[in-house]
């Protein structure tokens, strides 16, 4: 079976290297175009063209892989399958006509819930309790086709969306060789998805990582962990912005305004009070500095109780 894979991050890197060992035909890899990266704006090649080099696969790159060189070269490969996990293009018509076999995708959520381009983000910042991986038949809409295998992991209670997405990939991975066997031996079931239980997420921009105080504490935290590592969370301090990368629900209450610094011990750690509850910022950013413990920060630059964490003003 002559297979091309399109990826492009880290989390589809486990299921190319998956077919490769598992001995599938993996003709080329498909991935997007090496994009600059850093403050030096260093050209960088995505995880998925670092992994098929290193294996030997040849590797196609195109800014639109739906115009007609992309669609040429595609057919000149052969294949019989396509096979997709976080590629980060759409598939025309004509793409998905190429392969006899059709086009499967290992997509990073519980299908049909969270559809779109940050499930794994999403599902941690709407506090899920389970997340988990579906393969599915890719057509012509975002998530749309039917289902064919799905596996399910617990959400820990402070895992951030960095952690999750290295554990959905191994996961994919394995989800991925199952359903190929499947098709092997004729068992694999397609399912259509219930529209009913559809839900379609966004795409993350930076504006989503501000956070807003008069939220529960829990929410906040499944903001910090959800947008970890990209677009990150952050308020405003003193006029500039204060990045929190980890943060904790503290059993703390307070009747503080939604934002007041409610504690901030250079031994116990500095917290904040919110909508309901209050949240211990573990890890923090402060404007000009680097990141560092906040209990380590609050030993250099002291913070007093009552400081208004959301906007430039402090309390008397």
């Amino acid at each position: 079976m002559r297979i091309v894979f399109m990826g492009t991050p880290e989390f589809a890197v486990p299921s190319l290297e998956a077919l490769i060992k598992e001995g599938y035909e993996v003709v080329a890899a498909v991935t997007q175009p090496d994009r600059p990266v850093g403050r030096k704006k260093t050209l960088t090649p995505p995880p998925v063209k670092v992994c098929a080099q290193a294996h030997g696969v040849p590797v196609l790159q195109f800014e639109r892989i739906r115009r007609k060189e992309g669609r040429e070269a595609l057919s000149a490969l052969r294949p019989d399958l396509f096979v997709t996990a976080a590629f980060g293009q759409i598939l025309s018509k004509a793409v998905l006509e190429i392969p006899q076999l059709g086009t499967i995708n290992v997509h990073a959520s519980l299908l049909p819930q969270y559809r779109g381009p940050a499930p794994i983000n999403w599902c941690i910042i709407n506090g899920e309790r389970m997340a988990g991986v579906t393969t599915m038949m890719t057509n012509e809409g975002i998530d749309t086709g039917d289902m064919l295998l799905r596996d399910e992991v617990e959400i820990d209670e402070n895992e951030n969306a960095e952690e999750l997405t290295e554990r959905l990939s191994f996961m994919g991975a394995q989800t991925l060789l199952r359903t190929l066997r499947a098709l092997e031996d004729g068992s694999l079931v397609r399912a259509p998805q219930n529209e009913e239980q559809a839900s379609y997420q966004p795409m993350l921009t930076r504006e989503m990582g501000e956070m807003d105080w008069s939220r529960s504490a829990q929410q906040l935290h499944n903001q910090v962990r959800g947008l970890y590592p990209w677009p990150g969370a952050y308020t405003q301090m003193d006029g500039g912005v204060l990045k929190v990368w980890t943060s904790r629900v503290s059993g703390l209450q307070a009747d503080e305004t939604p934002g007041t610094v409610v504690k901030a011990d250079a031994k116990e750690g500095l917290f904040v009070a919110c909508g309901t509850g209050v949240l211990q910022i573990v890890e923090l950013q402060a404007p000009g500095s680097k990141r560092m413990n906040a209990r380590d920060y609050l030993r250099g630059k002291p913070m007093q109780p009552g400081t208004i964490l959301g906007g430039s003003s402090h309390a008397e």
